[in-house]
């Protein structure tokens, strides 16, 4: 995962049921739940948070990228997303332009980010 990082989110509770369902195959999940503010990680640790939009109607579109152990998990993200709803950008594939392991998928999240699974390991 990463260290922390925060988005607004238009629809919390929609956004939870997406967070919910693409992080569960990367080994993620709610580990704070403060209603309208949510933070996802793996060993206890909330290195992510979603929370209700704070700063009027428009906003900046974010891209996360959540680290996944291998390319198993970029494609089990990947079809956990498009079962979710998701708004496809890029299916899973390998970006030699970053360096020559690097394999991500990309989605649109409820809320129109760009969220990206992605190992750096060789097949």
């Amino acid at each position: 995962m990463l260290d922390h990082m925060s988005i607004q989110c238009a629809d919390a509770e929609a956004s939870a049921a997406f967070y919910d369902a693409v992080l569960a195959p990367l080994g993620g999940g709610r580990i704070k739940d403060f209603g309208q503010y949510i933070g996802y990680g793996v060993d206890n640790i909330p290195d992510f948070w979603i929370g209700a939009q704070t700063t009027g109607e428009g906003f900046r579109e974010s891209h996360i990228a959540f680290r996944a152990k291998d390319r198993a998990m970029v494609r089990a993200f990947f079809d956990a997303a498009v079962a979710a709803g998701a708004e496809v950008l890029w299916t899973p594939q390998e970006w030699a332009i970053y360096h020559p392991n690097y394999y991500g998928a990309f989605v649109r999240d409820p809320d129109g980010n760009n969220v990206e699974a992605v190992s750096h390991r060789p097949e």
